[in-house]
């Protein structure tokens, strides 16, 4: 070995105190041994060592280093590392622990490190890891974390979970050889936590049994079964024309302040009782609104089926763009258990905007309205892992409601389109139609369900037969009245039938509506029987008359909630039930 190549590499010995010369020439042996060459050795004193030594081989002429780490923090390190990768099985994993701790020895590996070449906006390049993986976590000397997002020829591109004001220059970036994950478990259920899993709502540390990847691939098509059982929203406008099966995914889109939240908190509330576990995910949102929305579900009972998971605007642009992946696997968790998920994505614009903000960070090239190349594949990734599996894989459901808000009604920019592509079917909320009074806001004409009538119970669909078709041809008619004051009794019968199916479908926040009450008045309805009333007594007597079919047909509504049936007796029953009403109801208001 030539003296220029015996220069290129340089030893440095760290320890609280300095070693002896015996010590010294046992490693100046394993350094031999090691690289074959002699390699000059220097001690530097490190009090932050308390016992042992850590060995660093410096490479000259490129950025790296061998580190070898006899310190007691590093054997600890290396113990933990050893128990991490035990693997769970059937059997007890005492023995396995047992073993792991009888035949456990420090080694002498080389640890790879890179070094910090630029740092900042919540970015780091780091030079020197040639192994590190896409999506790997890296752990930087001040104890930040970062997740490798690029990967080029000499450096690598990091985004930092932390401060990157406590990275520097040239500061040593260790590889932990895991990718980035989160904690799960059922002590998450009822918990408000950040993108890394760690709990935010000052309630006290999260006791988790299992750990996923966020990023995870999709179930295949053998893994899958069909959706063919609704998550009922229990609105009367989703269920009954738009209804949303398990397992499905099902886009809210529409403006600001259009009900997007709502609706998707009203789905929540509406899953009491029914074994369904709720994950929230919050996404660039107010703190104060995520606040306001945790009391909500708090005061009435939901948060104990429900995970939030809340990464808001004040947060960096890395927590935003993982959390939609960590609330997916805390889903997932519960998934493969066979349970039944209900995942909000609130929302997703705000996430394609926090990719973007990182990416162009990153250098990466920028397409239109300067989103990456694979903006499409950011979401696509996560929300095809919504599925219903199939028997073999235990039978659980994870469906998503992902929200898009959408600029002046425009749902042709990119990121509404894109996501319209991935989902099954969207729920457009219209401006107009808000301002208007009509709430939830949902136009007919353009929300649709791909799975339909498949997810919904045989009574939900003869209850709701030629609904969405009359209200589109309402719709219609009343664009071309408008310019006519002559109108024909027939057309002024069916503006007023549509008028008041209209009315109809209002329904108050956090007023969820079961099974057999969406039944009764979809069959008195579309009997004719609330266009008889005036329009603004349409609600009030739909109320009465629910409050009464419960009184006198208990039976009948248990029978509705418990199979989803709807024989041709029942509905004759409760077409006469309503008439009878009717005629009561209007007596009753001539006298007042």
């Amino acid at each position: 070995m030539s003296n220029a190549n015996q220069m290129e590499r340089l030893a440095i010995l760290y320890s609280d105190v300095q070693p002896t010369a015996e010590q010294e020439k046992r490693f100046g042996d394993f350094l031999r041994r090691k690289y074959g060459e002699e390699i000059p050795l220097r001690w530097e004193k490190d009090p932050k060592l308390h016992g042992g030594f850590r060995l660093q081989v410096d490479f000259r002429m490129q950025v790296g280093a061998d580190i070898y780490d006899w310190s007691l923090e590093g054997r600890l390190q290396q113990f933990k590392d050893r128990l991490s990768k035990l693997t769970h099985g059937a059997d007890s994993v005492i023995p396995l622990m047992q073993d792991a701790i009888e035949n456990w020895t420090p080694e002498a590996m080389a640890e790879e490190t890179g070094v910090v070449l630029t740092v900042g906006d919540e970015i780091a390049v780091v030079s020197g890891l040639e192994h590190a993986a896409y999506g790997e976590i890296l752990l930087f000397a001040s104890g930040v974390r970062g997740m490798v997002q690029d990967l080029k020829r000499d450096e690598i591109g990091v985004v930092l979970f932390g401060d990157s004001a406590s990275i520097s220059e040239g500061s040593i970036v260790r590889r932990t050889g895991r990718t980035a994950g989160i904690p799960v478990g059922d002590a998450f259920l009822g918990r408000v936590v950040d993108a890394l899993g760690s709990p935010i709502d000052g309630g006290p540390d999260i006791e988790s049994t299992d750990y996923r990847p966020i990023e995870m691939p999709a179930p295949g098509i053998i893994d899958r079964q069909p959706v063919d059982a609704p998550m009922e929203t229990g609105l009367l406008a989703i269920d009954s024309m738009f209804p949303i099966g398990r397992g499905q995914r099902e886009l809210i889109i529409g403006d600001r302040q259009t009900g997007k939240t709502a609706l998707a908190l009203d789905t929540i509330l509406n899953q009491k009782g029914k074994n369904v576990v709720c994950i929230y995910v919050a996404i660039g949102q107010k703190s104060s609104s995520v606040a306001q929305l945790v009391e909500t579900l708090k005061r009435r009972g939901a948060m104990d089926y429900t995970v939030v998971v809340n990464a808001p605007a004040s947060t960096s642009a890395s927590l935003q763009y993982i959390a939609p992946y960590a609330g997916c696997a805390l889903g997932e968790h519960f998934m493969y258990q066979g349970r039944d998920v209900l995942i909000v994505y609130d929302d997703l614009s705000k996430h394609a905007i926090a990719y973007r903000a990182l990416s162009l960070l990153l250098e990466r090239s920028p397409g239109r309205e300067a989103y990456p190349g694979d903006v499409f594949y950011l979401h696509s990734r996560l929300l095809e892992r919504s599925a219903h599996l199939s028997e073999e894989k235990g039978g659980g459901s994870m469906t998503a409601l992902p929200i898009v808000e959408t600029q002046a009604g425009d749902v042709s920019a990119y990121i509404p389109t894109n996501i319209i592509s991935i989902t099954d079917g969207q729920i457009f909320l219209e401006s107009d139609l808000f301002f208007a009074g009509q709430r939830p806001a949902v136009n007919v004409g353009l929300s649709v369900s791909r799975v339909g009538g498949a997810a919904q119970t045989k009574a939900m669909k003869k209850a709701s037969g030629t609904l969405r078709l009359d209200l589109a041809q309402y719709r219609e008619m009343e664009v071309f009245t408008q310019f006519s004051s002559d109108l024909d009794e027939t057309t002024k019968r069916q503006l007023a039938y549509g008028q008041s199916l209209m009315r109809l479908l209002r329904q108050a926040q956090y007023q969820p509506m079961s099974q057999h009450e969406q039944v009764i008045t979809l069959i008195a309805a579309q009997d004719h029987v609330m266009q008889e009333v005036p329009l603004a007594q349409v609600n009030a007597m739909q109320k009465a008359l629910i409050a009464r079919a419960e009184q006198q047909m208990p039976d009948l509504c248990a029978r509705i909630d418990r199979s989803g049936e709807l024989s041709v007796d029942d509905r004759r029953e409760i077409q006469h039930f309503s008439r009878a009403f009717l005629a009561e109801y209007q007596e009753s208001h001539k006298e007042q």
